[in-house]
């Protein structure tokens, strides 16, 4: 699914240069669910950056779905992440001034799809995060977890291969942390592909794997027993 070697990535500092990214390498099979960890400046946003084709690294291969990613215009960039990657970030990231239903439906309208196909798509998405009945409803109409909810359907509704999730759970409470932790790890289990960038132990031991990263290298990359969410909900 997802094959990274030797990947360096440095940012201009005045005259002198920082070193984010030391020879990353990392390989995700399909239906894995990874954490990534690491303190600040450790490297894990710059690398979950260059995996969403938000950035690009210095050098070093990076190969999704048997695609070499690799000098992207910013036009073809957006049409692969659009096809391959969903995005749920830690301030959900949805358009206040569109309703539930029209946020899911975005991605969808990106890809060329007609409106009504988009509209039963997306409501149908809605319907999977439990959302439907609240599918007119602005994004300030809603709670934390039932934003963070409209979020993952947005990033489901175009189908991507890889699911990326940045702090997902960072600003909720650690009750709706569980509750979304507990669907993350149902489409796991549907066999959906996760790599997910998580400051707190208690999310990273929900997934499957842990990569911790220090410094720009991957200190442990190690399979973890793992801790079932719908047990504390």
């Amino acid at each position: 699914m997802l094959k990274i070697n030797q990947l360096h990535k440095s940012y201009p500092i005045g005259d002198s240069s920082l070193h984010v990214l030391k020879g990353i390498d990392l390989k995700v099979e399909a239906g894995e669910m990874v954490a990534i960890m690491g303190s600040s400046g450790s490297g894990k946003s710059t690398l979950l950056n260059i995996i969403g084709m938000l950035d690009e690294a210095d050098s070093g291969d990076y190969i999704l779905d048997g695609l070499p990613i690799k000098d992207l215009t910013e036009k073809k960039a957006a049409v692969y992440r659009n096809k391959f990657l969903g995005f749920i970030f830690q301030s959900f990231n949805l358009i206040n001034y569109k309703n539930a239903l029209e946020n899911v439906a975005l991605p969808l309208y990106y890809q060329g799809m007609k409106r009504k196909e988009r509209q039963e798509k997306a409501l149908f998405h809605l319907e999977k995060v439990g959302l439907a009945d609240w599918a007119q409803h602005l994004p300030k109409e809603l709670s934390g977890g039932q934003n963070q909810r409209v979020a993952i359907a947005r990033a489901l509704a175009a189908n991507p291969k890889l699911l990326l999730a940045d702090e997902p759970t960072g600003a909720l409470d650690t009750t709706t942390s569980y509750e979304i932790m507990a669907f993350i790890q149902q489409l796991n289990d549907e066999g959906k592909t996760i790599l997910m960038v998580t400051h707190e132990e208690d999310i990273a031991n929900m997934c499957k794997r842990i990569v911790r990263l220090r410094d720009g290298v991957i200190m442990e990359d190690k399979k973890v027993e793992q801790v079932r969410a719908e047990q504390y909900v």
